[in-house]
């Protein structure tokens, strides 16, 4: 895949190097442990050096890549007590994000969510389930004006992104009346800004995913 970076400017090049490698890493093409050479990628896009190491340097802080000493930048790797913490950080953050955001959430949002979640309910394709799923909880958090939380449950779901798709896969369209069920009780809670039934539902749907995960260690190259 060949794209050109045009040179309007390191800030403008550096988002699309950004959009690009995250656009990787999130479809699961650069895959944890895998490495990103700067050069590489300064050459497919057609881009200099700089606006890729910026652009390395904003999907770090996204969680999306690390740096290491010596060894340059690369997708992290976690292990499955990791991804367990990190899970039982989502089950704390969001739904405090939610609570923020329910008030705030126009009917247009609520039908704008609805839309998203019929879309997840006729789906069979892998990509675009993973794409929806995210959509529609982050856009449950889209009334929360606390740009500290944000970046954070932001960051925390893309560093368990191949977590997820490899919990996702291994469930199958046999598991997705799991995922609806849960996201109809989820939306319907939030249509009624009903804070204590919308965090009871969403933290019990982060914390199966967060148990399923950890009965199948092979999904991080680990044995029991």
């Amino acid at each position: 895949m060949s794209t050109t970076i045009s040179t309007d400017g390191v800030g403008a090049a550096s988002a699309r190097v950004a959009a690009y490698l995250r656009d990787l890493i999130l479809r699961d093409e650069l895959k944890p442990g895998d490495r990103i050479r700067q050069e590489d990628i300064a050459d497919r896009l057609g881009a200099s050096r700089l606006p890729v190491r910026e652009a390395l340097r904003m999907l770090e802080a996204e969680g999306l890549t690390e740096h290491r000493t010596n060894k340059g930048a690369r997708v992290p790797r976690l292990s499955m007590h990791e991804v367990d913490v990190v899970y039982r950080m989502r089950e704390r953050l969001e739904p405090l994000a939610l609570t923020e955001s329910l008030p705030l959430l126009s009917g247009d949002d609520h039908a704008r969510l609805e839309g998203v979640q019929q879309q997840i309910e006729a789906n069979t394709d892998l990509d675009r389930f993973l794409e929806l799923d995210r959509e529609f909880h982050l856009g449950t958090y889209s009334g929360c004006h606390i740009d500290s939380l944000n970046a954070m449950v932001t960051r925390l779901w893309n560093s368990t992104q191949h977590y997820r798709r490899a919990f996702v896969a291994m469930g199958g369209q046999a598991r997705m009346w799991v995922v609806n069920a849960e996201h109809r009780l989820l939306l319907d809670a939030v249509v009624r800004r009903d804070p204590a039934d919308a965090e009871r539902f969403l933290e019990g749907h982060i914390r199966r995913t967060r148990i399923e995960l950890g009965h199948h260690p092979a999904v991080f190259g680990e044995q029991r």
